[in-house]
C-alpha cells in the first residue's frame, strides 16, 4: 500500500460499462517523511474520501479484491481515509490538524 493525498476527482462520461458509479480520485503520493512527490495516480474511491485528505492505496490484485470490483478493469483503490501517520515516534500527518 502507498500513503498518497486527494488532489481532485477525475469525470469521464464514456467509460467501461463496469466503471459506472465508480468515484475516481486524482492522488498525489506521499513519502514517509510526509513529502508529497510530484507523481500521480488515478484510483477507485471506495471509502468517500475528499479532496486533502490523506489515504491508503492499494494497487494491482489487491485493488480488485474489493467486493464487486473483481471484474473491473481497476489497477489502484481508495482502501481507508488516515487519520494519523507515525514514523520513528514522529507525528508525520494528523487528519484532526489538517482541518482545524
Amino acid at each position: 500500500m502507498q500513503i498518497a493525498k486527494v488532489r481532485g476527482t477525475v469525470v469521464s462520461t464514456l467509460k467501461d460499462p463496469s466503471l459506472r458509479g465508480v468515484k475516481l480520485l486524482l492522488l498525489q503520493l506521499v513519502d514517509e517523511e510526509g513529502q508529497i512527490l510530484p507523481i500521480y495516480e488515478v484510483a477507485a474511491d471506495y471509502v468517500g474520501a475528499g479532496v486533502n485528505e490523506w489515504v491508503l492505496l492499494s494497487r494491482g490484485s489487491a485493488a480488485r479484491k474489493l467486493d464487486g470490483s473483481e471484474q473491473r478493469p481497476l489497477d489502484a483503490a481508495v482502501v481507508a481515509i488516515i487519520d494519523t501517520v507515525n514514523v520513528d515516534n514522529r507525528l508525520i500527518y494528523s487528519k484532526k490538524d489538517d482541518y482545524q
